[in-house]
């Protein structure tokens, strides 16, 4: 049921994950390839001498007169180069929403969400250090959650409300000043959204308003016209939820999953890791 979460990771120059194509900033492989223009220049020497050898032994008999007069130089041409491929790497910038209302707690979904949030931070911290990773809790409104925090959440002191548009909406401006090619929004919940700002308050009302919705959808618009993917894992099978998610990755383009608390790390984390197989064609 779960697609690859990355499966769109675009080219980019430098970075820890790695692509199922080849292109440059990677390591280098064994095989090699014709040289072609913005390809790393990993020269394939033996391979480069032998094509211009061949390339020689088939060329005019005027040539072949002028090597027996003693002429031994190796002429090379552009087609004659060949260098080692390698692998495509990519760097990500990622934020990882997280839904710290009541119901997340009641539901026992909490403790799996914040499981997931300090797997991944330690993943990226420690195998893909070049990617960019930002934990942020919502409920009545939406906070950074500092990487060093992450083992200490509680759900003390949170409010009611699920305000996914503020969350969106500090996610868009964090992924904004990250240079990654590749920008992901990772949203992890149990209930459609029952809050958003209006005129600098937070409106919260359950059920939820046509405003809540239209405002969260905006900033899911915003999202997508500045190239970030949203995906979304619901912990909860209610028509509500999934009918907002089906909007709303209609609009992004993204994806949604659903995953049950017990098997949530294994969703995130697995795919997370599954993306950087190697792949030599």
């Amino acid at each position: 049921m779960l697609d690859d979460l990355f499966a769109r990771l675009q080219r980019d120059a430098f970075g820890g994950h790695r692509l199922d194509r080849h292109g440059r900033g990677g390591e280098r492989e064994e095989t090699t390839k014709a040289y072609e223009f913005g390809d790393p220049f990993h020269l394939d020497l033996k391979g480069t001498l032998t094509n211009a050898l061949l390339r020689d032994e088939n060329a005019p008999a005027a040539l072949g007169s002028r090597r027996a007069a003693g002429d031994r130089a190796i002429r090379l041409t552009p087609d004659d180069f060949e260098v080692y491929r390698s692998e495509q790497l990519t760097r990500t910038a990622t934020v990882l929403l997280v839904d710290m209302s009541r119901s997340m707690l009641l539901r026992g979904c909490f403790l799996a969400a914040k499981k997931v949030a300090v797997a991944l931070d330690t993943l990226i911290r420690t195998q893909y250090p070049r990617d960019h990773l930002t934990v942020i809790g919502f409920a009545y409104y939406a906070r950074e959650i500092r990487p060093g925090a992450l083992a200490e959440l509680t759900w003390h002191g949170y409010e009611y409300g699920t305000n996914l548009q503020h969350g969106l909406l500090l996610a868009r401006r964090i992924l904004a000043r990250q240079a990654a090619a590749n920008k992901e929004i990772v949203v992890i919940t149990d209930g459609e959204p029952t809050a958003h700002f209006e005129n600098g308050q937070v409106e919260f009302s359950y059920p939820p308003t046509r405003r809540t919705i239209q405002e969260t959808l905006r900033e899911v618009q915003r999202c997508g016209r500045e190239g970030i993917t949203i995906n979304t894992f619901m912990l909860e099978r209610s028509r509500a939820l999934a009918e907002f998610v089906a909007h709303m990755t209609k609009l992004n383009r993204g994806r949604a999953f659903y995953a049950t608390p017990e098997r949530l790390g294994e969703y995130v984390l697995v795919d997370f890791v599954g993306r950087r197989t190697r792949n030599v064609t």
